[in-house]
């Protein structure tokens, strides 16, 4: 929980990872490249003093993590997002099995999803069940442009991806986490792009597309499909450091954002270890659109809209209790969404 000037701020970190980018676990010149691309994001868009040494931001400890996202990080619940990797990492880089010890350890502070793996066919669908079975994670996050032996990437709307989204509908998941945003070398950057969420958004309706990232550096593309299709959502990691590094850009992006998915469909995430939630959460809500006719058109962002932004809107899509003093006090300010339901042609 975060207070400011008589707020109360009810946080949930949207997406945070417990990862091994070790010597010893790192398999190839890939791995040693994906990390190392990480760490230039973490250095280059952190306040200095945020910055760690390359060998603690390649494996850091449960007490860092702990210490960092709960004890000065202002973050009440977070959310943990798996990303594996293994044609880069032996045992994996971020993996539904590391996460869940740090779950079961700490329930009441973290929620653990999974992921997919749709190239693997009909066996992958066997092992998803399965490990979903063993874990009982609560969504699925997925990673578009992971490497898996001669592939270089999949789309959410290919076959077997379809089917493991029905698996999802299935066993009761419904929020699926995407990464569609930034490239990380040495993945192809035409993985990432959002254009396959618009079908499968429409073909599952009853499940929620939260794309992390909010499609950087497709803002554009990924704000019409998330206007069009009432079940999309902006994940704000890597878009959130930017109100640091490039606070004009970070202005730009959320006032979009705002303006076309509205303050009912961003979701805060701090993309630890890539960042700190800490300064994060001070530095929104302290933000204020620079004072020039560029922003003109953009509506206020309010203490209301900040709390829906830090952790109300994933609150409501993950079932977690909020305080009723950390509750917003009115339910629509005006920002949008410009078409919260489908619109029928004219």
């Amino acid at each position: 929980m975060y207070e400011k000037d008589g707020e109360k701020y009810f946080v949930v970190d949207g997406h945070v990872h417990y990862w091994d980018a070790s010597p010893e676990n790192t398999s190839n010149r890939y791995g040693e490249g994906f990390i190392s691309c990480f760490y230039d994001y973490h250095k280059n868009l952190s306040p200095e003093e945020y910055v760690w040494d390359y060998d603690k931001y390649r494996k850091y400890s449960e007490e860092d993590m702990m210490h960092d996202l709960f004890e000065i990080g202002y973050v009440d619940k977070a959310i943990f997002q798996s990303t594996y990797l293994t044609d880069f990492y032996g045992k994996g880089f971020n993996t539904t099995e590391r996460n869940a010890i740090l779950r079961d350890k700490y329930p009441d502070k973290f929620i653990l999803n999974g992921s997919f793996e749709p190239r693997r066919g009909e066996v992958g669908l066997k092992e998803f069940e399965d490990k979903f079975n063993k874990y009982n994670f609560t969504g699925v996050k997925l990673y578009t442009a992971e490497w898996h032996e001669d592939s270089r990437g999949w789309k959410l709307d290919d076959y077997w991806s379809m089917k493991h989204l029905e698996k999802c509908m299935e066993l009761g998941i419904r929020n699926v986490h995407v990464h569609k945003g930034p490239t990380i070398w040495p993945l192809n950057k035409d993985a990432f792009d959002v254009a396959d969420v618009d079908r499968i958004a429409s073909e599952f309706p009853d499940l929620n597309f939260i794309v992390e990232h909010v499609g950087l550096p497709r803002l554009e593309d990924f704000c019409w499909i998330g206007t069009q299709e009432p079940n999309v959502y902006g994940g704000l990691a890597v878009a959130m450091p930017f109100i640091h590094a490039k606070p004009r850009y970070f202005a730009q992006i959320i006032g979009e954002l705002l303006y076309w998915l509205g303050e009912d469909k961003i979701l805060f995430a701090s993309d630890y270890a890539l960042w700190q939630p800490k300064w994060l959460v001070e530095m929104f809500v302290d933000f204020k659109y620079p004072e020039d006719a560029e922003f003109d058109d953009y509506a206020e962002i309010t203490p209301d809209i900040k709390r829906k932004v830090l952790g109300l809107n994933a609150a409501a899509l993950y079932d977690i209790e909020v305080p009723a003093e950390m509750q917003a006090v009115t339910a629509d300010h005006g920002t949008g969404p410009v078409a919260a339901e489908p619109v029928s042609p004219a």
